[in-house]
This record gives C-alpha cells, structure tokens and sequence, in this order.
C-alpha cells in the first residue's frame, strides 16, 4: 500500500513495521484503555486501510472508510504536544473529507480531554475550543482485579461458580490447550460461524440487524489475529469437548498492571463454557503477564453484552469519548 499524501503530509500505511513506532509512544503513556494497542487496532482494521503520520512529536492513526478520513486514536505524545496535534489532524481530516461533519477522532481518555479543553492560556481562547469542537461520552472500558476473576468469591459471584461447577460436571473430559494459531485456526473459524447463527437465532430482530452489520468486519478480524499471532505477541486458550473446538479466546499486555482479552467466542449452546474459559484465561493472562488488573474492552453498545459485563462486578469503568467539529 502506498503513502496518502493530504495537505502536504504524509501518511504511511499502517502496516506491522508501523508497530515498534506506535509501540515506542505507547511506552511513555501507561494507558489501560484496551483500544491503546498496535494489536488491537492492526487487528481490526482487516477490512479497512490505515495510515499513520507524526505530528508535531505525536503518533497519529488514521483510517478512511468510504473516502472520508478519521482518526481512531487521539494523537500519541507527551501532553504538552497534544492540543496542537489534534487541530492539526482536524485539519488534515478537513482537507481530505467532503464534509468537515466527517471529521472525528475515537477513543480518547478522559486526561486527553481535560488538556484538550484546558490547554488555552485564556479563558476566551478556553471559550473558542469548546464553541469548536463537540466532547461526546462513547463506551466504557469493563475494568477487572484478575484476582477476582479467578477465585469469584462472595455471593455476588455465586452464579458464576455454579454455572462452572455444572460445566465441569456435564462436561468431565473437556481439554485446554494454549491456542495454535496454525493448528486450531480451521476449527476456530468454524466455532465463529456457528456462534454468529446462534447468537442471531436467540437475538430480537432490531438487535440482530445492527450486530449482522458488524459481523463481516469482526470475521477479518480473527483472520488477521490468527494469520499474526505470533507477530502480534498475543496469547490465548482454546478448550475442546468430546473432540471438537468449543470456545477461543487471546489477549496481550496493554501495560505494567494490566492486561486484556481482545476476543472470547465460545458455543452457545454449551451452557457454562464462557465462565469456565474466562475463568480459565484470566489465570492464564495474571501468570503470564503478573498483572493486577484485566480488561476485557466496551459493550459495543449492546445491552446484553453490557450485563454480562457488569454481572463481573467491575473494579473500574474508563470512559472513551469523541471529539467532533462543530
């Protein structure tokens, strides 16, 4: 893929050597939110084409889908640097998009947010920002002590515990294994379409719509998570019973304390197998990693998803939010 030239800058593809850079500004910022990863983010863009530049001393990641520029990080730097890199990139955005409406950047923490607002010297420059720009609050990320994952002590947990104790009961010969992405990688294709059937067939029709619209992209996804896996630095679990593939899952490192699992598909019909495996991965991410903490990602605004989640007692939520032009 070729660089994309936008208003005299130019913008490399996002590619695996883009990796040791974004990974050398990651290192100064210590920032769990799940979506601050080379993986997490080269993983999801299978079906869509990135670029990068740095800007004013910050790593900055775009994406275009249907010709319109967007960023899915805030730029990536030292804080002094960053309000001014951000209008940059609004303005490279600007000059690339048929509409300045098209012109977002995803994923910012909160700290980014308060230097962006706060970053005029004066009180009418403060004023001109937010008469500029929009903040919109996005998803959370589900924040977990790994601790707690694992020993799901306290009544708040009872359920959990049972549904793994009747896992392990109606299902004595299941097998783990550290997850292949060469060996397993037909077998967990094939769980993935058969959970997307499942979860269709057991979805209201309006849920259902708006999940199938996200489905061909997340199926790239794992594509590309097992055709680089090894690159990527991840690791994962899969779990067989009676011989066939029933649940995956992989994560990494996202900083010192903190870890995360970047996917967990397991079949639906096997009732206890998506405690049992997350119990099972959580052991394996604090052992591997010695993290404190696990973070398991954003609800992608489905309510179910979100009750799962919260039903894990979370130890933290981080907001994610969406800075617009007005």
């Amino acid at each position: 893929m070729a660089n994309l030239t936008i208003d005299k800058h130019s913008l490399k593809p996002f590619s695996l050597a883009a990796k040791p850079v974004l990974e050398k500004y990651l290192a100064k910022l210590e920032i769990d939110i799940s979506d601050y990863t080379f993986a997490a983010n080269y993983i999801w863009l299978a079906n869509s084409s990135g670029f990068y530049a740095v800007i004013n001393k910050c790593f900055c990641l775009f994406v275009i889908t249907g010709g319109e520029l967007t960023m899915l990080l805030p730029p990536l730097g030292k804080k002094k640097y960053i309000t001014d890199a951000m209008i940059r990139c609004f303005k490279i955005m600007n000059a690339n998009n048929t509409s300045p409406y098209y012109s977002r950047i995803d994923y910012v923490q909160t700290a980014m947010i308060e230097e962006f607002v706060q970053s005029a010297d004066e009180a009418e420059s403060m004023f001109e920002m937010l008469e500029n720009y929009i903040v919109e609050k996005k998803l959370v990320d589900y924040v977990y002590e790994a601790n707690s994952l694992i020993d799901l002590r306290g009544n708040s947990y009872h359920t959990k515990r049972t549904e793994i104790n009747k896992f392990q009961k109606s299902y004595p010969d299941y097998v783990i294994e550290p997850l292949d992405s060469e060996k397993h990688h037909e077998e967990i294709i094939g769980l993935f379409n058969k959970w997307v059937s499942d979860r269709v067939k057991y979805m209201p029709k309006e849920e259902a719509e708006v999940f199938l619209e996200g489905i061909h992209q997340e199926r790239h996804a794992i594509k590309r998570m097992l055709k680089y896996y090894k690159e990527l630095n991840l690791i994962g679990l899969v779990i067989y019973i009676n011989g066939e593939l029933k649940g995956f899952t992989a994560g990494e490192c996202i900083r010192s304390d903190t870890a995360s699992v970047i996917i967990e598909k397991t079949d639906f019909e096997v009732l206890g197998c998506a405690q049992f495996i997350f119990r099972e991965f959580s052991k394996m991410l604090k052992e591997h990693y010695g993290v404190t903490y696990i973070n398991v990602g954003d609800d992608m605004g489905f309510e179910n998803l979100r009750k799962v989640k919260m039903s894990y007692r979370p130890f933290k939520l981080i907001p994610k939010y969406t800075i617009y032009q007005k």
